[in-house]
């Protein structure tokens, strides 16, 4: 695996752990695909670093977990607005 994947794995991972960030989230910030993000820090880090690997887990299972309720309280904002400018 190239040098820059393996610092890019760990730098997606260290970001999410440190922000609670989602994986879309995590893309847009660095500018690259949610399944790029995903690979990394899925299946390339666990070779890289387990450990880190394991704490990324973490916090995605977390985002997954509360992704439903994210998805209700966006659709509910988009209906208020539409209500009152629409």
């Amino acid at each position: 695996m190239k040098d820059y994947i393996e610092e890019r794995a760990v730098e997606l991972a260290c970001y999410i752990i440190e922000t609670k960030s989602t994986v879309r989230q995590t893309a847009r910030q660095f500018g690259i695909s949610k399944s790029t993000v995903h690979k990394d820090v899925t299946e390339r880090l666990e070779e890289i670093n387990p450990s880190l690997a394991s704490e990324t887990r973490k916090v995605l299972d977390v985002n997954k977990a509360e992704r439903h309720i994210r998805g209700g309280l966006a659709t509910k904002e988009k209906y208020m607005h539409q209500h009152m400018y629409g």
